[in-house]
C-alpha cells in the first residue's frame, strides 16, 4: 500500500530539510513505498530553495507552490488534491511529529484494515515535549468540548498528524476549513460519517527553529464554526453523508 505524506510549509527554511530527510530515511528503512508532497505556501524565506535542493537527493519528494489563497488549510487541501498513494498522512513541517509514529500508523492501518488511524498525545504511551503551558491548557479544553459536544471518546482531534485511506479522503470532501481548523474538520467528519478508525499513542515535540503559525486568538471562532458544521451534520443530516449510505 503506497503511503503519501502531505506537508504544508510556510517559512520553514530552518526545519524543512530535517523533516523531509527524516521521513524519507525512516520510511525507506522500513521498506514502505511512499511519496512526500510538500506544499510551499508562498513562503517569503528560503523554503522554496531548500526544497529544490532536497529534490536532488530525496527521490520521493515532490514539492508544489500553493497557487490559491494562503493558509494552513488551503496548503493541506492543495496537497490532498494531488497525492497518488493508497493512503495519506498529514504531517507538520517543523518535525514535531515523529516519523517512527508514522510507521506505527501505517502498520496499524494495514493490520486492522481501518479507514483512518489517529494519534493521541494524551493517551497511555503518548507524550508531549516542551509544549507551551498556555497552549496545552487551551488544547485540552478544546478537545474536551469537542468530545462532549460530538459524543465521542477520542481525545486529540485537533492534532493534524493523522492517516487516512484515499477512499476516506474522497468521502469527507468537500473540505471547507482554510486554516488550522482543518485539523478538526477532517477527523470529525470521518467519525461522523461512519469511517472506522484506530487510535495509536504518539509523541509531539516542540519546534527547534522558526515560530508557530497557529494564532490561538484568531482561531477560536473558526474552530467553533467547523465544530458546529459537523454537529449539524451528525444530528440533522439523517445519515445522508455516511460511508454506508446507499445512493437512491
Amino acid at each position: 500500500m503506497k503511503l503519501s505524506v502531505v506537508i504544508p510549509a510556510y517559512n520553514e527554511e530552518g526545519s524543512i530539510y530535517e523533516t523531509v530527510t527524516s521521513i524519507f530515511y525512516t520510511l525507506t528503512k522500513y521498506g514502505i513505498t511512499h511519496e512526500i508532497l510538500v506544499t510551499n505556501d508562498n513562503s517569503i524565506d528560503h523554503t522554496g530553495e531548500v526544497l529544490k535542493e532536497l529534490e536532488k537527493t530525496v527521490p520521493t519528494l515532490v514539492h508544489f507552490t500553493n497557487t490559491g489563497p494562503n493558509g494552513f488549510g488551503y496548503a493541506v487541501r492543495f496537497g490532498l488534491d494531488r497525492f497518488t498513494g493508497d493512503c495519506v498522512a498529514v504531517m507538520m513541517a517543523d518535525l514535531s511529529d515523529d516519523p517512527e509514529d508514522l510507521v506505527k500508523f501505517y502498520n496499524k492501518m494495514i493490520e486492522g484494515d481501518y479507514d483512518c488511524v489517529f494519534g493521541s498525545r494524551f493517551s497511555k504511551g503518548g507524550k508531549v515535549i516542551d509544549y507551551p503551558k498556555a497552549k496545552l491548557f487551551i488544547n485540552r479544553l478544546a478537545n474536551f468540548i469537542v468530545r462532549v459536544s460530538a459524543r465521542i471518546k477520542y481525545n486529540d482531534t485537533t492534532n493534524a498528524f493523522k492517516l487516512y485511506k484515499k477512499e476516506t479522503i474522497n468521502g469527507i470532501k468537500p473540505l471547507l476549513a482554510p486554516h488550522f481548523n482543518l485539523t478538526l474538520e477532517m477527523p470529525l467528519k470521518a467519525i461522523v460519517r461512519g469511517y472506522s478508525y484506530a487510535v495509536v499513542p504518539n509523541s509531539w515535540t516542540n519546534r527547534k527553529s522558526g515560530e508557530s503559525k497557529l494564532k490561538i486568538k484568531e482561531m477560536g471562532s473558526r474552530y467553533f464554526f467547523i465544530l458546529l458544521y459537523c454537529l449539524i451534520e451528525k444530528f440533522f443530516s439523517r445519515g445522508d453523508y455516511n460511508k454506508t449510505q446507499k445512493k437512491v
